[in-house]
């Protein structure tokens, strides 16, 4: 099917349509963003609807994407960030880059790919989309649980290789003759490190007081932001190191200034919009006619990312003494390939090294890794109840770096057992205290259990949705177990963390009550159906009480609770 558009105007403004229609049905699909991108470009390709004409503007804003996706890479790669990995983002993040490159490499060869083709496949499998994560993670309120914050930081360790891979492949392509400025690898190396010295040079000594003169007008800082990709990757091609590196150095240029939140949070949208040209550009590249013969290196592939990446990082964190379950979870963020992925592959096709459909075989593992594993971390509690029996392999007697003084507590008696200690929990935690009750808090999120002993409150690290850990506990002599974990629906299930909890609980031999938060009224009703003993409005309870005192009733005294951040991070 083709169809013809004369005018560049109406081409842009029907890819754009096509965009936003795909987009809609995404999210219906519950589908990120980069996979609606894919399918518009490969729908707006020859193979389909063959739309894009305007090849060199389409060009244009693909290249100026791809520049401001990297430099908001490199934004987010500050040195005080870098410097606060801890020893098992470090490790696991090293180690599932080394061991998905060469389990990779050996793979293209067995499927009959060349050394050098095999080789960029194979590193392209190792990067993981941190937007997709962020994302996903945040939408689950598990952004700050333990296994959150460990894929946060091996994925800053993807971001740190794909700086270094990218730099590598700059030199290489210019040292075989098909650089993008030209010159010899000596050139290009004397080029980086000129680059890099301008960096340095930039941040010592102008990029704090610059950027706090632009912020004054924060539509210039934008701006700005901008023209510091757009000329880094100018540059940057010129000297022969690549548009890519040269938006990389712009972002690191700005790294360290109190701004790069700010600038971050601009750009995104943008980022997004011209990125759309990049999978546009991909797609009329591609003939999907000429795929065929790689369907099965695309399945190949596409299982070995989705079983054998969560499997390399959950032998890794098992080796390094974490609980399975935290393992399996952190596991699954690196259950896809990323943009990085098709960007870095498409650098090798530029520079001659790898054919035309080596970058088709890796869009396509794109389209079905990103798809599936957005299932399966949106579904990844009840994922891990169904493979739990298996992977005991993976976990050390003892599991020695999960946090130390967890579960010290069972043979200690409670009368309550609050789970989710965000600001009401510990509200709630801190008055049951003061009235002579024995408390313990329960908590997935390293920095809310930290906050609480500050408190003086006795807390272990633990998930509501973990069968293992709600055994655990001490609940043989509780009298309440107080659930303030908010629900987050993702609109594919009905259940919750607080039936679980419940279920668990029972399931555990507990014969007390259940407390349960709400912020729906309509819960309530399922609530109680599900075992809960009393549902808690906050909303309407603290209406009601503002009530009390605004018609005269008796102040209490009352306890001051210091704000937290980490409000509502139990695991759903």
């Amino acid at each position: 099917m083709e169809i013809i558009i004369d005018s560049t105007f109406a081409e842009i403004a029907a890819l754009l349509v096509l965009a936003a229609v795909t987009g809609f049905v995404g999210i219906i699909l519950r589908q990120p963003l980069i996979v609606s991108f894919i399918a518009v470009g490969l729908l707006a390709g020859p193979s389909v609807l063959d739309l894009v004409r305007s090849d060199a503007q389409i060009s244009l804003l693909s290249h100026l994407g791809i520049a401001v996706l990297l430099f908001l890479v490199g934004i987010k790669l500050d040195v005080k960030l870098i410097r606060s990995l801890g020893a098992v983002s470090l490790l696991t993040g090293l180690g599932q880059v080394a061991f998905t490159s060469i389990f990779g490499f050996v793979i293209g060869l067995a499927l009959g790919l060349d050394a050098v083709t095999s080789l960029y496949v194979a590193v392209a499998l190792t990067f993981s989309s941190t937007i997709i994560i962020v994302k996903l993670l945040s939408d689950k309120r598990e952004i700050d649980s333990l296994h959150g914050q460990i894929a946060l930081g091996f994925l800053i360790v993807q971001d740190i290789v794909v700086v270094l891979a990218m730099i590598v492949l700059s030199a290489i392509g210019i040292g075989a003759g098909g650089g993008h400025g030209g010159g010899s690898v000596a050139t290009v190396l004397v080029s980086g490190v000129a680059m890099v010295a301008v960096v340095v040079a930039f941040v010592r000594y102008v990029a704090d007081r610059l950027t706090e003169r632009l912020a004054r007008a924060p539509e210039l800082l934008v701006i700005f932001a901008i023209a510091q990709a757009a000329i880094f990757a100018a540059v940057g091609d010129f000297m022969g190191l690549g548009k890519e590196v040269g938006g990389l150095l712009a972002g690191i240029s700005l790294a360290s200034t109190p701004y790069r939140e700010t600038i971050a949070a601009r750009l995104a949208p943008l980022r997004d919009f011209l990125l759309l040209f990049f999978f546009i550009a991909l797609g009329s590249s591609l003939d999907l006619s000429l795929l065929g013969a790689h369907v099965t290196g695309a399945i190949v592939f596409s299982l070995f990312v989705l079983i054998g990446n969560p499997l390399i990082v959950l032998a890794i964190m098992g080796a390094l003494g974490y609980r399975k379950r935290t393992g399996f979870l952190a596991g699954l963020t690196v259950a896809q390939i990323s943009e990085f992925s098709l960007i870095f592959v498409a650098m090798g096709v530029s520079l001659g090294q790898v054919p035309q459909d080596a970058l088709g075989l890796v869009t396509m593992v794109g389209l079905v890794t990103i798809a599936a594993s957005t299932y399966m971390i949106t579904y990844s509690h009840r994922l891990y109840a169904l493979c739990e029996p298996l992977l005991g392999l993976f976990e050390r007697r003892g599991t020695p770096r999960e946090p130390p003084d967890a579960m010290i507590h069972q043979e200690t008696p409670y009368d309550v057992i609050v789970f989710g200690l965000g600001r009401f929990g510990t509200a709630i935690g801190m008055r049951l205290q003061r009235r002579g009750m024995r408390v313990l808090g329960v908590d997935f999120s390293p920095q809310a259990v930290r906050r609480w002993r500050e408190l003086g409150l006795d807390t272990e690290f633990g998930d509501a949705t973990d069968p293992e850990c709600v055994a655990d506990l001490p609940l043989a002599r509780a009298d309440w177990i107080v659930s303030s974990v908010p629900i987050h629906p993702t609109g594919l299930s009905h259940e919750d963390t607080r039936t679980t909890l419940i279920q668990l609980a029972r399931s555990a031999g507990f014969r007390g009550r259940v407390a349960v938060a709400s912020h729906h009224p309509s819960d309530t009703e399922d609530l109680v159906a599900s075992g809960a003993d009393l549902v808690l409005e906050p909303f309407q309870d603290a209406a009601d009480r503002a009530v009390e005192l605004l018609c005269g009733a008796p102040k209490e005294e009352r306890t001051e609770i210091p704000y937290l951040e980490t409000e509502g991070k139990q695991a759903s």
